[in-house]
This record gives structure tokens, sequence and C-alpha cells, in this order.
């Protein structure tokens, strides 16, 4: 009788985003999503901390985008875009990368992360729900298809 071998767990290593990482990035994002982030929006965030990639095998599997803001003079994070390339879900890159962008974020000074995520993405609001994040509040037609967001909040202090 065999065994069979034990799944390879894929090695994921984080970094700050780099502009020779941008094409990939825009085709995670396309593949990730119906109304995509353009290119250029991406490019204002490189040298941002908290825009990072996921990396596997020297190919970009996922990214996350997030920024801190002064919001009435307190520094408010804000997780802006997470998406994983669709070989790569489920296998923990989402929570690695938004794992190290909360650090990013806390570094950073942020007190407080907010996010919004379609009403229907049921998958994303469970991966925040186990990070501590709460719904806030809904925005009606916040998507340019006419869907509502949840904006879910969590302390980081």
């Amino acid at each position: 009788m065999t065994t069979p071998a034990p799944e390879r767990r894929e090695e994921v290593s984080i970094r700050p985003a780099e502009r020779a990482d941008l094409l990939a990035v825009v085709r995670i994002e396309n593949a990730s999503f119906a109304q995509a982030w353009p290119y250029n929006a991406f490019e204002r965030f490189l040298g941002e901390p908290g825009f990072l990639v996921a990396e596997i095998d020297g190919e970009i599997a996922g990214y996350v985008v997030a920024d801190v803001t002064q919001q009435i003079g307190r520094a408010l994070g804000h997780v802006k875009d997470v998406a994983v390339h669709p070989e790569h879900r489920r296998a923990g890159v989402a929570s690695t990368l938004l794992s190290r962008s909360l650090g990013v974020l806390a570094a950073h000074g942020a007190e407080t992360v907010k996010l919004e995520v379609r009403r229907s993405n049921d998958g994303a609001k469970r991966l925040y729900r186990g990070f501590g994040f709460d719904p806030l509040r809904r925005v009606a037609n916040y998507y340019g298809d006419g869907e509502d967001a949840i904006v879910m909040i969590r302390k980081l202090r």
C-alpha cells in the first residue's frame, strides 16, 4: 500500500510592488473583477508602503493596495484592493497579503482600517471577518454596476 505524497504548500513571499510588476497586477485585476482598475490607477500607488505583491516561484500571485490618510486628526488605513490570481486562490495568499498590509498600516500610524466589499462577495466578507473586520454600514450603488458595498472596519490599537 502506498501513501499519497503530501500536498506541496506553495511558498509565498510578500514584497513592495515595483513598476515591473504592474502588468501582472493588471492581469490579475482583470481576471478578478468585472470593473477592473486601469493600469494608471496602480501606477499612482507605486512607492506607497501598502502596495504589496505576493510572489510564488518568481511569479506574481496576488497583490494588495492600501494606504494611510488623515481623517479628523486620526490616521485611517484603507485597504483599497486585494486580488489573487485564479490559479493561486484558496491557498492562503489573500490572508498573507492582508496580514502583511495590516502590519504596514499599523507601522505607518493607522489606528483603524476600513475597506469596502461587494455585498454579494461572501468569501471576501468571511476573510475580512476572520481578520477582525466588522460591518459598519452599507453604501448604496457603490459599484459601477449598481451593487451596494459593505464598509467594514477594524481597530488596530
